[in-house]
């Protein structure tokens, strides 16, 4: 019998004796005055043991079979569910085994099996805590995971995330490379599904921030932009750029909880190519993510701007380079020789500069003055061959002098002749033509 318990009894019989009430130790118990009368009823003929619970000392109406023990260790024991933890293996039990098993209850079952172990909580660094923007699409936090998703099943993917900062609303896509061309990908699909939020808030990686050259501009010149600065800025949409990896602490963590839980979905669901990892993403991940994990923005006002017909989405989320035209109406990009079509050549077109756009889908596009030109590759000539040159820092050694050369030249300097004033005094009307 607990303190408690005795406490209770010392109550009752008070009441029994009529020292207090039953109203009196209603409220002091803090019961109804019909249960103290129960238990008053129940006091004369079981003693002191009324105040003692029925169930104390037997085994709960809630505990899970032997049977059902053995059922979920062993399908736990299995590789597939390596590093599974309470949590998330109550889920798959119950989804995939129908085997219904509550998380705390399963969670002793695996530290006494030894299936998981409970980790020990280091202490963090505390920074300083930044409260949610108030609406969705006012803030959306931008990044990319390198990891080992398919765990040597297949091919190395990347995982880039765009979650709200709101409502930590979640938008994933895996990719082969972290590329400016496959991030703008995924950030046509959100922009088409969702509009042009106020602004995106990105780590300095190159793909949103040109690095910095030293001798190589102004101290006061800013650097030009990247091509995701440039789409950005031609859709109106702000960019912030992040100066620590706790300061966007929410994508952080989602890429946390993605390289655990979606890690081993993947491996359950023995994915092993970009395909089926992506199909696994939208249809399982993102839609758990986005039904347990989104909470509710404090302003109910979608800060998110719609397109309208000035927001050209191919053009904008392109690869854009400048090129000038040459006297023949061509230019080169890419290592290729362009050539404007006759018809759409116009005045002031030779010698002017043209943005050049090659889309996401693989065409060139190419505008000048706001409209845009039709074009043709042109075929370029074969070039001619060139002759083997002489490697350099190898001098040419000349030949040695022949024989009739050191002949002619010992008969030059072996052999005399007259004086030349004697030569122009000899008279060439009287003299033989050979001189002796």
């Amino acid at each position: 019998m607990t303190q408690r318990d005795r406490d209770r009894l010392v109550v009752l019989k008070k009441a029994q004796k009529k020292l207090i009430t039953q109203r009196q130790a209603a409220e002091e118990l803090k019961l109804t005055e019909r249960h103290v009368r129960r238990l008053l009823i129940r006091l004369k003929k079981e003693g002191d043991r009324t105040v003692i619970h029925g169930l104390r000392g037997r085994s709960s109406n809630r505990k899970l079979s032997e049977q059902t023990r053995e059922k979920a260790l062993r399908i736990l024991s299995e590789k597939v569910y390596r590093g599974f933890g309470p949590t998330l293996a109550s889920e798959y039990l119950a989804s995939k085994h129908k085997l219904r098993i509550g998380r705390e209850a399963l969670r002793q079952l695996m530290l006494q099996a030894g299936l998981w172990r409970r980790r020990q909580r280091k202490d963090e660094k505390v920074h300083e805590w930044r409260a949610r923007r108030s609406s969705r699409g006012e803030l959306v936090q931008w990044d990319t995971s390198e990891h080992d998703w398919l765990e040597g099943r297949g091919e190395k993917l990347y995982l880039i995330h765009l979650i709200d900062d709101a409502t930590s609303e979640l938008t994933a896509r895996f990719v082969r490379h972290d590329s400016t061309e496959e991030n703008m990908r995924l950030l046509w699909s959100y922009l088409e599904r969702n509009g042009r939020p106020v602004a995106f808030y990105t780590d300095k990686a190159s793909i949103f921030q040109t690095a910095p050259k030293k001798n190589h501009r102004l101290p006061d010149e800013p650097a030009p932009p990247t091509q995701i600065g440039r789409a950005l800025a031609e859709l109106g949409t702000g960019w912030i750029a992040a100066h620590s990896p706790q300061a966007k602490g929410r994508i952080e963590r989602s890429f946390s909880t993605a390289q655990d839980r979606l890690v081993k979905g993947l491996r359950v669901a023995r994915v092993t190519t970009l395909e089926g990892a992506n199909q696994y993403l939208e249809q399982e991940f993102v839609s758990w993510w986005n039904q347990h994990l989104v909470v509710v923005a404090a302003n109910p006002t979608d800060a998110h701007r719609p397109l309208d017909g000035s927001h050209d989405l191919a053009a904008a989320l392109s690869h854009v380079e400048t090129r000038q035209i040459a006297n023949d109406y061509t230019f080169r990009f890419q290592s290729r020789l362009y050539q404007i079509v006759s018809q759409q050549v116009r005045p002031g077109l030779r010698g002017a500069k043209v943005r050049v756009e090659a889309r996401l889908d693989g065409s060139l596009a190419v505008r000048f003055q706001q409209q845009y030109l039709s074009i043709q590759e042109c075929q370029p000539q074969p070039k001619a061959p060139q002759t083997k040159s002489q490697p350099a820092g190898r001098r040419k050694v000349p030949p040695p002098p022949s024989p009739a050369w050191r002949q002619g030249q010992d008969g030059i300097a072996g052999r005399g002749g007259i004086p030349l004033w004697k030569a122009a005094e000899i008279n060439r009307t009287r003299t033989p033509d050979v001189l002796e």
